[in-house]
């Protein structure tokens, strides 16, 4: 059995319209979910498949730091995807500070997160005091590294740089070993 706790504000993105999210976590996982919504404390029960409840944990994870349930749902159709969470709180002494990071890491109107995902083939949520990633292992060092540089005060034109010469490695890698 396994145990997660999900800021409460969460919890019904897990639980979805009519129970929609859970049902789906629990018919792909082949596990049950018991949530606790006072304690925003959910309990997965493990089924026939153990490697199921694992990514269940995964899923449950990534919507509680602030995924939507769609994109959360890919940890079930590739076992190679992780969760990567950086927590900012470490980075910034004061709510202003944590602000004014989480603003450089999403960018204007959204823009250098976007340009991260998609130049990276990543997913990206900045929810609370963390900043989360879902990738495979190669993908969320290079974009840990990225938001590593936006935190110690890099310019948005020398990640974005860093960005494409990793894209093109990544390439260059999937060509390799074809």
């Amino acid at each position: 059995m396994t145990h997660i706790k999900v800021p409460q504000d969460r919890i019904g993105a897990i639980i979805g319209p009519k129970g929609s999210v859970k049902k789906m976590i629990e018919e792909k996982s082949t596990s049950e979910l018991k949530i606790d919504s006072e304690s925003g404390t959910i309990e997965i029960v493990p089924g026939d498949d153990p490697v199921g409840a694992m990514r269940a944990a995964d899923v449950i994870q990534a919507i509680g730091r602030g995924f939507n349930p769609e994109k959360a749902y890919s940890f079930f159709d590739n076992d190679m995807l992780m969760l990567e969470i950086i927590d900012l709180s470490h980075a910034a002494s004061t709510p202003k500070e944590l602000l004014r990071l989480k603003g450089r890491i999403i960018g204007k109107a959204g823009k250098t997160r976007e340009i991260a995902e998609s130049l990276i083939g990543v997913k990206i949520s900045v929810y609370g005091k963390t900043v989360s990633i879902i990738g495979d292992p190669e993908q969320v060092i290079i974009i840990r590294t990225a938001m590593e540089m936006l935190i110690d005060g890099a310019n948005h034109g020398s990640v974005y740089s860093f960005l494409e010469k990793k894209k093109q490695d990544l390439m260059r890698a999937q060509l390799d070993s074809y």
